[in-house]
């Protein structure tokens, strides 16, 4: 399963969200989207990691935590329809 992570901060890297979520287990992939028009990020990432348990312990901490002063939004992702 995949995390959506909302209400990023637009100076949020890979490497920074890979940092914060290996406290909770092993990050398999971290997408960071950018605007196709102008290549700045779009204040939103998805972070998957190796256990759903791994994940629940990540939304329990992360869902509504202040972070680089954004208060994120943590929730599993929903599939693309």
């Amino acid at each position: 399963m995949t995390l959506y992570v909302g209400n990023l901060s637009y100076d949020a890297t890979e490497e920074n969200l890979r940092e914060i979520f290996a406290k909770h287990g092993t990050v398999k992939r971290v997408v960071l989207p950018v605007d196709r028009e102008t290549g700045k990020r779009r204040g939103f990432a998805f972070v998957e990691l190796a256990a759903d348990a791994e994940e629940e312990a990540a939304i329990a901490e992360f869902d509504g935590a202040m972070w680089l002063g954004r208060t994120l939004k943590v929730n599993k992702a929903k599939p693309r329809q």
